[in-house]
């Protein structure tokens, strides 16, 4: 063997080997670095400076000033008949709401709604620039954003203004504009419907209407969505009385129901059924009832606490024919509390954008307080509310079995008595034509 044999390594396809898996490895990497346009020279993210979140000088104490030059000085730039188109109520009762959601102890959220100073000491936004936010978005149904320019506010303060604003409405007012008729409101409703419509012991009208859900979250699109509709969609349920108060809300039941479905969850008559029910007693044609009633489309059914329609009433029957044309009028009622309701607030008109359901309550039963408001503040309401010392508030319903059941199950068959609606129906027949001029 020569001296140059003894110099070669002994272990040849090892290094052979390690040397191919080197050049394979160097060529991969910068194949990878190519596909995903890495820059090999380019420093590692761990070496890079965080970015900091971008300020933006929105100058809030200069919008504020403006918004009150504009609708709230003495003299201001724009009228009543502006703010009243703008944020569809009028500037006294705009003021009473921002007093009322931030005073001390109404509402949880009402430190949200006080001027406050930030970490740096300077004003944060007033009250006045976060309600009329709230409301621009509710009656616009514009983007949270929207309003930035003007107001001085970011879309996620924005947003935070709604949710807080509705939640602080519903706590503060609805004990008042969300209540059930009590003892007087029964009165003055029974009055008013016997001489507008002509129909002794009416309540109001009943009906369901569906808002369009368009971030309804995918798992829950089918019960949402129904096929006359073609879009995810909640329902709600109201009674309307004549000057357009809503008297009854119940919202949240899934768009794929029908007004029955609904109906069978609603508590509209669960005072009936408890057995604390206001005094409701009328007469018409001679005969004595005990019990309200609401005019209610074909769908509903024929219980006695409804007044229906005649599908198709004979030609020949003139009766039943007056009957139908004035049912259907008075009907009418809770239709145009609908349609004012649309036409007022933007957001209920659209698609809502929130997606879940709590928030969704929050903003529907806010838009329906803020629209009973409007309607006393303009002295269009029937009934006045003030609550007396010695009025006790009514038990809340509860979903155990009653203390007496066979009481219960009574109330409940005649709550849903098919004879006793065909009686008052026919009645309420008699009673049409024989004042009719």
């Amino acid at each position: 063997m020569t001296s140059r044999d003894e110099q070669m390594p002994v272990n040849i396809p090892q290094m052979l080997t390690q040397q191919f898996q080197s050049i394979i490895s160097d060529d991969v990497e910068y194949l990878a670095m190519q596909l995903f346009e890495i820059d090999p020279y380019e420093e590692s993210s761990s070496s890079k400076p965080n970015k900091k979140r971008k300020e933006i000088n929105r100058d809030r104490k200069d919008a504020d000033a403006r918004l009150w030059n504009d609708y709230f000085a003495p003299t201001p730039v724009f009228d009543e008949t502006f703010f009243r188109r703008r944020f569809r109520m009028r500037v006294s009762l705009f003021n009473r709401i921002v007093v009322g959601i931030s005073e001390v102890g109404k509402s949880e959220h009402y430190k949200y709604f006080t001027q406050r100073y930030d970490a740096v000491g300077r004003k944060g936004l007033s009250p006045r620039q976060k309600c009329t936010s709230a409301i621009r978005q509710l009656a616009y149904g514009t983007p949270a954003d929207l309003c930035d320019e003007y107001l001085r506010i970011g879309e996620s303060t924005a947003l935070e203004c709604l949710h807080k604003f509705c939640r602080s409405v519903v706590e503060v007012y609805s004990a008042e504009y969300l209540r059930r008729p009590n003892q007087n409101d029964i009165h003055r409703l029974l009055e008013e419907h016997s001489v507008v419509h002509g129909f002794p012991g009416m309540l109001g009208s009943i009906d369901c209407m569906h808002w369009s859900w368009r971030n309804c979250p995918t798992a829950w699109r089918g019960q949402y969505t129904r096929g006359d509709h073609g879009h995810p969609t909640v329902m709600l349920e109201a009674v309307a009385s004549h000057d357009l108060w809503i008297w009854h809300a119940f919202f949240g039941v899934a768009g794929s129901n029908n007004d029955i479905n609904v109906l069978n969850q609603s508590p509209v008559f669960n005072q009936i059924l408890e057995g604390n029910a206001p005094e409701c007693n009328f007469t018409v044609n001679g005969n004595v009832y005990t019990k309200g009633y609401y005019l209610a489309d074909g769908i509903y059914p024929e219980w006695a606490t409804l007044v229906k329609s005649f599908t198709y009433p004979p030609e020949n029957n003139l009766k039943m024919k007056l009957f139908k044309k004035r049912q259907e009028s008075a009907r009418k009622d809770v239709e145009r509390a609908f349609g004012v309701l649309r036409a007022r607030w933007g957001i209920i008109q659209g698609s809502a954008r929130s997606s879940t359901l709590p928030v969704l309550g929050d903003i529907m039963h806010t838009c329906i307080i803020l629209h009973n408001m409007i309607v006393e503040d303009e002295g269009a309401a029937i009934t006045n509310w003030s609550r007396e010392d010695h009025e006790p508030d009514l038990p809340s319903y509860s979903n155990g079995a009653p203390s007496q059941f066979q009481t219960h199950l009574e109330r409940f068959r005649d709550l849903r008595s098919q004879e006793a609606h065909q009686a008052l129906r026919s009645d309420l027949v008699q009673h049409i034509w024989a004042n009719s001029d």
